[in-house]
């Protein structure tokens, strides 16, 4: 059964995309089964792993909205092997006015992603940068988040906010959602900001912060410009090594969860 990720932070500019993106390759290089899901209507995971979203005929949007079956609205990257894509379009900006009088709205991402989940060893869902429907949708789906923090000050202020919001999802909505952790992105070992909010965050959040930071790095800016994830862009660049590094902290985790939960049940047997 498939880990379902939701990458979310109601902040624009945190490094979002681009680790849902690069997170998402990395896993894929790694040989694990993944999709990508764009759930973000500016369609930047759609275009950054080299779609077009104007040339997309069916998207999240219409699985949504119009109920059409998941499984025909995935598309195979040419660029990873084990990587697909489930791409987004202008089209979700009116999901969330859509689907207000559905019945059950807030699960309608979670409807459409659940029976892919034994296809997939990963699901990385980009959400977009708000806490509006779309973002419920991802959360009620996902059995954890990941949170982009970047290194400045007022990144730190809209956490609560978005801790809060989890925090609701976990009690009406998704009993299993977890903190699969929170990320550090655009880290620069120059400022002295940059070491003090990785500091603050440790300090407050211990256990929950992963230990791969996100350096600021120039091919990561580049590479979607190229339509191709950086490890394919630049594979040795630091930007590469510490997705690659978060793929595995990530793998080591649920590898230990699985094995914990293993040991746990068998001793109730």
């Amino acid at each position: 059964m498939g880990k379902i990720i939701a990458v979310a932070n109601q902040k624009g500019g945190v490094g979002k995309t681009t680790s849902a993106i690069n997170l998402a390759a990395s896993l894929a290089a790694l040989e694990y089964r993944t999709l990508l899901v764009d759930a973000d209507p500016q369609a930047n995971a759609t275009s950054g792993v080299g779609f077009d979203p104007k040339d997309i005929e069916n998207s999240i949007y219409e699985c949504m909205v119009d109920g059409i079956n998941a499984q025909d609205i995935i598309l195979q990257t040419n660029i990873l092997p084990h990587l697909d894509l489930m791409p987004s379009h202008i089209d979700l900006v009116g999901a969330e006015v859509e689907m207000i009088n559905l019945p059950n709205r807030e699960e309608k991402m979670k409807d459409a992603l659940r029976p892919l989940a034994e296809q997939y060893d990963f699901i990385i869902i980009d959400c977009s940068p708000s806490l509006g429907l779309i973002t419920v949708n991802a959360l009620t789906a996902a059995h954890s988040v990941i949170i982009p923090v970047q290194c400045e000050y007022f990144a730190l202020e809209g956490l609560g906010k978005l801790l809060n919001t989890v925090k609701i999802i976990q009690s009406r909505l998704n009993e299993e959602l977890e903190i699969e952790g929170i990320l550090l992105t655009m880290y620069d070992v120059r400022l002295r900001l940059s070491n003090q909010v990785v500091e603050e965050v440790k300090l407050h959040f211990q256990q929950l912060v992963f230990d791969t930071i996100i350096p600021r790095n120039v091919k990561l800016s580049e590479s979607p410009s190229f339509g191709i994830p950086v490890i394919l862009h630049d594979a040795e660049s630091k930007g590469s090594i510490s997705y690659l590094n978060l793929a595995r902290e990530i793998v080591e985790k649920n590898v230990e969860a699985a094995g914990t939960s293993e040991t746990s049940e068998d001793a109730a047997a």
